[in-house]
């Protein structure tokens, strides 16, 4: 069972969010996109109001519930493992989707870049506190975190609210599912922007740009002082990047004549 907030009217479009968060991480955003589109913000299998994954599940097989749950075509907005989720959808179901906005998303990790993600999921196996405590500090600067120091705490007791289990599960999928995408990459056939945020550590730069040259036709583009949390740090700009890049693709429809209601 996949739980949704639905809202807006328009072609639709379908938020999905990071490991360890949920559909609240939109809400910055949703009364923008819902000005112009139905706008499904969904909970991932595994966390928040869905259901739960079982051992070893895949990036395949949460795309499959996934998939299950939407109209046909969408808009699929995509966040950290959402966005690994959305790229597994567009290549398991192209029909499915419109246009393709990959927010924040990893691509071909270094060995580096692996081994710290695989540290990461290590530490929350055996202390799970530590692990949000860390998130919460490599999302967050000093002052952001002086400037709302009431979303860094909801962002920490979202994380904390998960069964430990649930996350790790879900965890897994977001430190390797970029190895098994990467090389199908050049399927994808929608419309791609890959964003992110010019201080992201772990969705860097060079990842969007890498996203850009592997998704035919895909284009780039990185916020500048920003890091990982585009949708709650820079809303606006985000918003204006979805909206630019989904209306362009919606305009190309109606002057073909494809309804995109």
């Amino acid at each position: 069972m996949i739980s949704a907030q639905i809202t807006g009217e328009g072609s639709d479009l379908v938020l999905l969010h990071g490991v360890g968060l949920d559909r609240s991480m939109w809400d910055r955003c949703l009364p923008d996109l819902a000005e112009l589109h139905r706008v499904r913000a969904l909970d991932l299998p595994g966390h928040g109001r869905s259901g739960e994954v079982p051992e070893g599940v895949t990036a395949g097989d949460i795309a499959d519930a996934v998939q299950q749950e939407l109209p046909e075509p969408v808009h699929l907005v995509g966040f950290s493992l959402g966005a690994l989720i959305a790229q597994e959808l567009a290549l398991r179901a192209p029909s499915l989707v419109r246009s393709l906005t990959l927010v924040s998303s990893v691509a071909a990790r270094t060995q580096k870049e692996r081994g710290d993600v695989l540290g990461r999921l290590e530490l929350a196996a055996t202390d799970f506190e530590a692990t949000v405590e860390a998130a919460v500090l490599r999302w967050f600067d000093e002052s952001w975190r002086r400037r709302e120091p009431a979303l860094a705490q909801r962002t920490r007791s979202t994380l904390l609210a998960n069964d430990r289990e649930q996350y790790l599960r879900c965890y897994r999928v977001f430190a390797t599912a970029d190895a098994s995408l990467w090389p199908r990459l050049g399927a994808i056939t929608a419309p791609t922007l890959a964003v992110t945020g010019a201080q992201d550590p772990g969705s860097t730069p060079r990842m969007a740009r890498d996203l850009a040259a592997a998704i035919p036709g895909a284009r780039s583009a990185v916020v500048p002082e920003t890091r990982h949390l585009l949708p709650l740090e820079r809303p606006d700009d985000l918003v204006r990047l979805i909206l630019d890049h989904v209306g362009s693709v919606d305009r190309e429809h109606l002057d073909t004549g494809t309804d995109t209601a």
